[in-house]
């Protein structure tokens, strides 16, 4: 029997595993500890497998359909939902601010740049990383890296922020090169203080 919204949120928990079935694959896993979790149980080449959809309600019993209906779409194209997403995960991590600048570092090294040209790259980069280190390149604005620049002229250091900006220009513009982003939003940020454009 289908699930409803009521069902899912007055599920209790037991000294078991309880799974509530929704169809088509699509479990609500009610854990002993209390947690509800969405698993979608799937067959891929003659083999059972399953799928973390993510944890109710924070993934509702909508998402969760929809997400049950996507993967079994993927199915009958013959590709694996799950080995899908991990690829998408790899791709991400691939496509991040800090992979793709560890990438341009490891370029000056083979150009032959001097070991305190490098190390100072890497220094100015350290003051990116909590910002924008995570984020895929592709999604990174002006704002997101005007909120990294603020944070190193809020410590008086607005020289290290003026070069920052251009170090960072430069992982922007050697991910266009290889094809990564399209665009180099430090530019917009070029000429001013970036604390006083507010």
């Amino acid at each position: 029997m289908a699930l409803s919204d009521v069902k899912c949120r007055n599920a209790r928990p037991g000294p078991k595993l309880v799974k509530l079935s929704d169809g088509a694959g699509l479990q609500l896993w009610v854990q002993p500890t209390g947690s509800r979790l969405w698993r979608l149980a799937y067959r891929f080449d003659g083999k059972q497998k399953l799928l973390a959809l993510g944890s109710y309600p924070l993934i509702s019993l909508a998402e969760a359909r929809e997400a049950r209906d996507d993967a079994k779409r993927l199915l009958l194209t013959g590709v694996d939902p799950g080995q899908e997403r991990s690829l998408r995960k790899a791709g991400s991590a691939k496509d991040s601010f800090r992979a793709t600048a560890d990438e341009y570092v490891d370029k000056l090294k083979k150009e032959g740049r001097a070991d305190r040209t490098i190390t100072k790259v890497k220094w100015l980069l350290d003051f990116a990383y909590p910002a924008i280190g995570d984020k895929c390149i592709r999604e990174i604005d002006t704002a997101t890296i005007l909120t990294a620049l603020r944070r190193v002229e809020v410590r008086g250091r607005y020289e290290s922020a003026r070069r920052l900006r251009s170090t960072i220009g430069s992982v922007f513009r050697y991910a266009i090169a290889t094809a990564r982003a399209e665009a180099d939003p430090t530019i917009a940020l070029r000429g001013r203080s970036s604390v006083r454009c507010r």
